[in-house]
């Protein structure tokens, strides 16, 4: 699992050598401190020879500066080689996700997504800075003090061998009970993500319904599971701390009485002892903080699983090996029995049923029907946004699926259901769909959308900041901003999803001119509730529970079709009252 993730590491990988070394460095200067102290107190201040005492005291001190030197290097090498594979992980997870399609998203979820790309990445880049120092640390240290242990006192070191694996016995039961809890933890993370994303962008809703304290509630189960889960991880591996301390303890009076024993019969001099229980406590806090490395390696896999699910994942639509020639852009919109199921959902219904259908190139066409019958699922096929699960979907002669993904889109204007502005000036969102337009080409399309107006009445007009999602401008002037980027792309086919439902009827027709003034050629393709927005569509069809229940003009539906009247005559009721 963790060898997946390695290539990431990439150009860092001269830091992830250097760092370990300096490490390595480092601990050969703390190793001989105690050895020197040693002789200080057996040689120097034993004979009196202050000439010594000084000569090994600046000995330390030159070894103190070096450790600190390769110290310092060694952080620098290990942040640096965390930080950079943390980036290159999250930019490989972040390019992984823009060839999601609909479905994969579906699937993970966007607030799982956004806690393996932001916590798991972190995770994954504090336990490589970590591995590269403590993990190569601890045990250097270990076993350089082991064995400058064995040197000074081969029987008083046996005191360590029954201790250090008493401490990796501990750490190792540790580490499996906390395995599943770690996966745990993150899925923990996933739902408060997901109940403070939520939150966030439906917050007006939440607002005009006065539910702020029915989400404070969810928000605070999610908030108290997470740490719940918290504490019982926290908890298991607290439980080491005592053992260790234990065995530290233990260990230090051991080597003390037996130790005193030999220094008091002759057999050991007192710097010897004095440097030999410096190397248990190395010895011990390196068991430590090996323990404690395992434990962030362990929740490291936890997450490093997540990460590799999603880098693995193929994407669910993908580029046809080999598209040949592509059709001249005309805007031919054809569904051949086309049938469609979210598979995510897990219910085997068909959402759409035998669709068959045809817009000719620079028609307008319209869709009509009660809510849940399938419409938007319908247009989302278009742009391969979702494959169908039968039949086929048609632009230009050509199946959608053979289609480079591309060149598709490039083909496609669309606005969606919900309008979506970025934080950045007008002029960037107009301009996000098509950056090499002229200025002349995008004031066009702001007045084509009828946006122009508005724009030039905002204190710094195109170049007005909007904030994020568009909320310092109103649900109808956004959707005209929308529909402008959309039509600045000057596509052969323009769906709109329900795009002008916050605009006034005069609008929407002065809108639906300059379709036929300025995009005489594009096919348009529009789902609206009102039947005042679709009535002068060249097609018409009308949805109901996922089949076409109707297909032709405004006209001949209201001649033969009972779903579109009852629908035109709901939307009479009250009018001239």
């Amino acid at each position: 699992m963790m060898k997946k993730l390695t290539p990431y590491i990439g150009e860092y990988k001269k830091w992830v050598i250097l760092s370990p070394i300096f490490m390595i460095l480092e601990v050969l200067c703390e190793i001989v401190m105690p050895r020197l102290m040693a002789s200080i107190v057996d040689v120097g201040i034993a004979n009196g020879d202050m000439a010594h005492i000084i000569k090994m005291g600046l000995a330390m001190l030159a070894l103190a500066a070096l450790g600190m030197f390769f110290g310092i290097w060694g952080a620098k090498a290990g942040t640096a080689a965390g930080q950079g594979f943390g980036a290159n992980l999250r930019n490989a997870m972040f390019q992984k996700i823009q060839d999601f399609s609909f479905a994969d998203i579906d699937r993970f979820s966007s607030a799982s997504l956004i806690t393996r790309t932001t916590n798991d990445v972190n995770v994954m880049q504090m336990t490589l800075t970590m591995a590269v120092r403590m993990v190569v640390r601890a045990p250097t240290m270990l076993i350089a003090a082991l064995f400058m242990a064995v040197s000074i006192n081969a029987q008083l070191a046996m005191v360590l061998f029954v201790t250090i694996p008493i401490l990796l016995l501990a750490v190792g039961i540790i580490m499996k009970v906390c395995n599943a809890l770690f996966e745990a933890l993150q899925q923990k993370i996933d739902s408060l993500n997901n109940a403070v994303q939520e939150n966030l962008i439906a917050v007006r809703v939440v607002k005009a319904f006065v539910r702020s304290g029915y989400e404070k509630t969810k928000f605070k189960k999610a908030n108290e599971d997470l740490c719940e889960a918290g504490v019982t991880v926290a908890m298991r591996i607290v439980a080491i701390m005592p053992v260790m301390t234990l065995c530290l303890n233990g260990a230090t009076l051991a080597v003390l009485y037996l130790g005193g024993s030999q220094v008091m019969a002759g057999d050991m001099l007192y710097g010897d002892l004095s440097s030999f229980i410096n190397y248990i406590g190395q010895i011990l806090m390196s068991v430590m903080m090996v323990g404690m490395s395992l434990l962030q390696v362990s929740r490291s896999v936890a997450c490093a699983r997540r990460l590799v699910e999603v880098l693995d994942t193929e994407p669910d639509i993908q580029d046809k090996a080999g598209s040949g020639d592509l059709p001249a852009p005309r805007g031919q919109v054809e569904f051949r029995d086309v049938s469609f199921k979210y598979q995510a959902s897990g219910t085997g219904d068909d959402v759409l049923e035998h669709i068959s259908f045809t817009v000719r190139p620079g028609q307008f066409a319209a869709i009509v029907g009660g809510t849940g019958t399938g419409k938007s699922s319908l247009v989302n096929l278009i742009p391969r946004f979702y494959d169908v699960t039968g039949g086929q979907v048609l632009v230009d002669g050509m199946d959608v699926r053979d289609y480079p993904i591309e060149e598709l889109r490039s083909r496609i204007g669309m606005v969606l259901q919900n309008n979506v502005l970025f934080s950045g000036t007008i002029r960037e969102n107009l301009l996000w769909g098509r950056p090499d337009a002229t200025e002349e080409e995008m004031i066009q399309a702001a007045r084509d959308a009828q946006a122009y107006d508005f724009v030039m009445g905002l204190p710094d007009g195109f170049d007005t900041v909007l904030d994020q999602g568009g909320t310092n401008v109103s649900g109808g002037q956004k959707q005209r901003l929308c529909i402008a980027r959309a039509m600045l792309r000057k596509p052969a086919i323009l769906i709109l999803d329900d795009s002008t439902s916050a605009v006034d009827s005069a609008t929407e027709a002065a809108i639906r001119e300059s379709f036929a003034k300025n995009l005489k050629d594009t096919t348009v393709i529009i789902i609206a509730q009102r039947i005042s927005s679709v009535r002068y569509a060249d097609k018409i069809l009308v949805l109901d529970d996922g089949v076409i229940a109707g297909e032709g003009t405004h006209e001949e539906l209201m001649a033969d079709n009972g779903i579109y009247q009852e629908i035109y005559n709901s939307q009479q009721e009250g009018v001239g009252e």
